[in-house]
């Protein structure tokens, strides 16, 4: 028959086992936010570059148009004595580049006019920017609760309790910074967080 303290240290040792396996779910969420927040930074960092290509490649065609029609007034201006049907033609084409110019200003249709694009552009970047703030909340949160964990296996084998402390205040700790990552994304990294927990509970 085991003796009171064997039995009062076994009975400690599940709790700890209990305390581990939790510390273990944090730390693979933790694992998933930090990977996703990886990804998502790079992404948007790839989409914002497509998109300021885009959007430099269209304005240099504007500038070419405004050069174009400026050229074209000019030379309607130096010449007054034109024929009717030639100042039409003249001013057909200025209209033509006229709308041209409009339509790669703005073009809400197809969201492709440089209004679009800037706007676009700086949105992809403010993603990509916050992206990069969580990912390092979730490097943070992976190493506290990896040494939480070790130093719980410690104070299983060694008895005591001070591994046993310092492991909860890194575990709470690494759980903070776990969360603060994901609060960083809200709604979109607790969405995550909440569609990650039935996996393991």
């Amino acid at each position: 028959m085991p003796s009171p303290i064997a039995e009062k240290s076994a009975q400690r040792d599940r709790w700890i086992a209990v305390y581990i396996g939790a510390l273990s779910v944090v730390l693979a969420i933790c694992a998933l936010g930090g990977e996703n927040a990886a990804k998502e930074a790079s992404n948007k960092n790839i989409e914002a570059a497509n998109t300021w290509a885009w959007f430099q490649a269209k304005n240099m065609r504007r500038d070419a148009l405004r050069l174009q029609i400026a050229e074209l007034e000019l030379f309607l201006a130096a010449q007054p004595g034109l024929d009717e049907a030639t100042r039409k033609a003249f001013t057909d084409r200025i209209s033509t580049y006229r709308s041209q110019e409009s339509l790669l200003t703005t073009e809400p249709a197809t969201g492709e006019g440089l209004n679009e694009l800037f706007a676009k552009g700086k949105a992809l970047e403010a993603e990509r920017d916050l992206a990069r703030k969580q990912d390092p909340y979730f490097d943070s949160g992976q190493a506290l609760l990896q040494i939480a964990i070790v130093l719980a296996s410690v104070a299983i084998v060694s008895g005591g309790t001070l591994a046993l402390m310092l492991s909860a205040i890194l575990g709470l700790a690494g759980t903070l910074s776990t969360l603060h990552g994901f609060w960083l994304g809200a709604p979109d990294g607790l969405e995550s967080l909440k569609a990650l927990l039935p996996l393991f509970f």
